[in-house]
């Protein structure tokens, strides 16, 4: 999980690559507790917000790149209220993601994080907004990369009881 950096990234041309300037972008993976269990004892496990992005016509977690000057939270912050309408609290980061887009190389820091109000409105970028189980969330995903993210996300809600999940 690692530390957090919080000074700000000098735009969004990134880093140079050798697939040219890195792209740097942040988001999240949103959740809330899970419904109660028919028993009434505990809770079923939590459930995960996947956007929908018509131009892609895939399924994914909410992310976008830094503006300039911006930092990473404060990016991963933003990204979730344009995507999803929701404003939220970061809480540990999860893995950071470097792939190919377009073919040039792009890393993608994540968050775990709870909605705190807001209301989702499907606009241009983003048409719908579903709430799902780890399972169907898994299944429902278009990238692989962003699955891993789920598993990391359970992982993390398992240290919670260890007192290792935390809201900064």
């Amino acid at each position: 999980m690692g530390k957090l950096l919080t000074a700000p990234v000098r735009g969004t041309r990134g880093r140079p690559s050798r697939h040219g300037q890195t792209i740097l972008a942040a988001g999240a993976v949103l959740w809330v507790p899970g419904p109660p269990k028919k028993s009434g004892v505990g809770r079923k496990k939590p459930r995960i917000a996947l956007i929908h992005r018509p131009k892609y016509d895939d399924w994914s977690l909410p992310k976008g790149k830094l503006d300039p000057g911006e930092g990473w939270r404060a990016a991963a912050l933003r990204e979730v209220r344009e995507e999803t309408g929701l404003r939220c609290v970061l809480g540990v980061e999860l893995p950071t993601q470097h792939y190919l887009a377009q073919g040039r190389a792009k890393e993608v820091r994540y968050w775990a994080a709870v909605p705190t109000g807001g209301s989702f409105t499907p606009n241009r970028e983003v048409d719908r907004l579903k709430w799902l189980s780890p399972r169907k969330a898994k299944a429902r995903l278009t990238h692989a990369r962003d699955r891993e993210l789920v598993d990391a996300l359970l992982a993390a809600l398992g240290d919670a009881a260890a007192g290792r999940f935390a809201d900064e």
